[in-house]
């Protein structure tokens, strides 16, 4: 039988552009090792949280332009810590154990890490923000 770890690093995706060197840091050896293919992993789930986080504050992210809704997004990620702390258990629960072990030693900076990949997901896939079209009877 697997066992969890092997499960989790199993269906992770292989980010193919990702280098991994000698003189990196341990965090952001941390980020292209674990963090990026776990936020990679998760991405359309973030679309989802993000879509069901407007719902709640009224659609006012619709009424945006493009750029103001570059800054919501930010500012969302960056001042609501219900958001900020959600996502990170999305992300955190795909840890395996010895990830965890090593993410709780530096984790304020990874914290950082990765919520700026996730707003970086975000933005780039504002698109997919847009609100659904409903259909209308024909």
């Amino acid at each position: 039988m697997n066992t969890r770890k092997e499960q989790l690093l199993a269906i992770r995706p292989v980010i193919s552009t990702i280098r991994i060197t000698d003189g990196m840091s341990s965090g952001e050896r941390f980020q292209n090792e674990t963090l990026r293919p776990v936020i990679k992993l998760q991405s359309n789930l973030f679309t989802e949280v993000f879509r069901n986080y407007i719902d709640k504050h009224k659609n006012v992210f619709y009424q945006l332009p493009l750029e103001k809704r570059l800054d919501y997004i930010e500012n969302a990620l960056q001042k609501d810590i219900k958001l900020r702390n959600a996502l990170k258990g999305m992300v955190i629960g795909q840890f395996t154990v010895e990830e965890y072990s090593r993410y709780i030693k530096n984790s304020s900076a990874l914290n950082k890490r990765l919520i700026n990949i996730i707003r970086e997901r975000l933005q780039s896939n504002i698109q997919l923000l847009d609100k659904p079209k409903t259909l209308s009877a024909v």
